[in-house]
């Protein structure tokens, strides 16, 4: 459903033009009131942005438009905006204004809209480049601050030139600037492992009797919550008191989350407990479910004391470091990204967690959901479809951004390379006719073989089809490892390309193969049987790729 355009009534004399833009000397003027409330939603961080140290550096016409034009953002004038996004536009016009404030210290005169061209925006680019921040930052810096120029460039404030070698705005000043921006990399088993208990062990206390929460105990309770359930940042931050809903079958429960970037609910099944044992304190391992509502409960008893902007957030704790003159109990306040980043060091240092490499382990909610896509992965034996759909995206996206070569694959690929550059070395390949599907009487001038230069047949599509092709009771384990893995491909591919380029190859198995074999008296049903359930459960390597048979299709092997 579309968004409904909402107008904000405005008084005519709030109506910001040219005229209206303060002279150099009003400076102390604007300063009182260069305060920006953002009324950001919890969990977000500060609710204010404070202009009063970008006033008097010789910008303060541009630093009153800047200003004017946020709070107009905030009432929904010019464009509709999430406040993170406003409040981040305006750490990207401090950057910009500091900039300004340098250059008219060179120039020696005061700054105006009207000086900002093309060499006021390239000259910029350079400032970001000074070698203090990455690249992918000097970006985001630049879209924020672009964000605001051209709304004050729609409004006639700056005059923008839109074509051109003198175009107020660069086309594109980061060429190829994702490509040195790196994912984060799902967490290894081993390393999968050991979070998972330190971060357990330490969110235990929050279930003790007449306990008030600290910032580090939440924070452990969000990244196991976010661990079992692959949800980001602000969805989990914005969690409410109603986030957990009633579920069709009675042993679950829904976890209802809303992401603002797409505009969806997401919801997340979890396994719930009877309701009488919810209160008690869990002895071996509570689930998500009891965790949510516990965290829950504990912000309950001190909404009546967290500031107005906070009072819908579950993640409540009092400030231990901050209290009053009195010695009375410090302010509530509600987790951040900072306070999160500041508690995951201390769990690592706690616990000495380790990467691969022996450094300290990286751990941040985006590693996390990457750690819960690839395990839903492995858990529904490579179903990208409902990977997909436990993540909350689409297909596309689970395979390029998400998705990563387990270690088993890497070992497998590692020793089915081994095997097939020996035997390529050795000449064994044709000397046993031994081929992933089974035995080969030619495999260098078979039915489909290349037939030149001694090269061997690799095309294992079509063995059940040539001549060449013999299956003796040894070949059957090759067999069934190839028949589970084109069965596999079904969940993983538009299904007419599956009906139309394998869906024949389990029926020739069945019925040529492995019907013939036992009418014949070739086959006995034990050797059947026994070859068929070693292949489902331990398949041979070279059938264990979640991308062979694709490749083998499009001609890539």
């Amino acid at each position: 459903m579309a968004n409904r355009k909402i107008f904000i009534k405005v008084a005519l004399d709030d109506v910001q033009s040219k005229a209206a833009l303060p002279a150099a000397n009003s400076a102390i003027r604007i300063q009182q009131q260069s305060v920006v409330e953002l009324d950001r939603l919890p969990g977000r961080g500060s609710n204010r942005f404070d202009f009063t140290s970008l006033y008097g550096i010789g910008v303060d016409q541009v630093t009153h438009a800047c200003q004017r034009q946020i709070e107009r953002c905030l009432n929904n004038q010019d464009m509709q905006l999430e406040r993170t996004t406003i409040a981040d536009y305006c750490f990207g016009l401090a950057r910009f204004l500091q900039y300004l404030g340098l250059r008219s210290s060179a120039v020696r005169r005061e700054l105006t809209l009207a000086d900002i061209n093309r060499d006021v925006i390239d000259g910029y680019l350079v400032y970001l480049a000074d070698g203090t921040i990455s690249t992918v930052s000097q970006k985001n810096y630049y879209s924020k601050t672009k964000g605001v120029l051209k709304i004050l460039c729609t409004r006639g404030l700056i005059s923008e030139v839109l074509a051109g070698d003198a175009a107020t705005f660069p086309r594109n000043p980061f060429p190829g600037v994702y490509r040195k921006s790196h994912g984060e990399q799902p967490l290894p088993k081993a390393q999968r492992q050991a979070f998972a208990q330190a971060v357990k062990t330490d969110v235990m206390p929050i279930f003790s009797d007449g306990v008030e929460p600290t910032a580090y105990q939440l924070v452990c309770a969000l990244l196991v919550i976010a661990l079992h359930t692959g949800r980001n940042t602000s969805p989990l931050l914005e969690m409410t008191v109603d986030c957990l809903r009633s579920h069709p079958k009675d042993d679950l429960l829904f976890l209802v989350v809303y992401k603002r970037r797409g505009r969806t609910i997401s919801k997340v099944a979890l396994k719930a407990a009877p309701h009488e044992d919810i209160e008690l304190m869990p002895t071996v391992r509570p689930s998500v479910a009891i965790l949510i509502r516990r965290v829950i409960a504990l912000s309950e008893r001190l909404q009546h004391e967290a500031p107005k902007s906070d009072r819908a957030a579950i993640w409540l704790y009092r400030r231990q470091k901050v209290k009053g003159i009195d010695g009375s109990p410090g302010p509530v306040s509600s987790l951040t990204q900072s306070t999160i980043n500041y508690c995951v060091k201390e769990l690592v240092r706690k616990h000495s967690l380790v990467d691969t490499d022996g450094a300290p382990l990286r751990i941040n909610v985006s590693r996390l959901r990457k750690t819960f896509v690839n395990r839903m992965f492995e858990l529904l034996d490579g179903d990208v479809v409902g990977t997909a759909a436990a993540a909350g995206h689409t297909i596309r996206t689970s395979e390029v951004s998400y998705l990563r070569p387990g270690e088993d694959s890497k070992r497998n690929w590692k020793f089915m390379g081994a095997a097939l550059t020996h035997e390529l070395m050795t000449n064994t390949v044709g000397a046993t006719d031994k081929t992933p599907m089974g035995a080969c009487t030619d495999n260098k001038g078979g039915q489909f073989a290349p037939n030149r230069d001694g090269a061997s047949c690799m095309s294992f599509l079509n063995c059940l089809r040539c001549r060449n092709y013999v299956v003796t009771g040894d070949d059957l384990y090759r067999l069934f490892s190839f028949y589970w893995r084109v069965l596999g491909e079904r969940a993983q591919m538009n299904q007419k390309r599956w009906r139309n380029q394998f869906s024949h190859i389990l029926r020739m198995i069945d019925r040529d193969v492995i019907e013939a074999g036992l009418t014949k008296g070739v086959f006995r049903q034990a050797t059947v049987d026994g070859a068929r359930e070693r292949a489902r459960a331990d398949p041979h390597p070279f059938w264990q790729s979640e991308t062979i048979v694709a490749s083998l299709a499009d001609g890539a092997v």
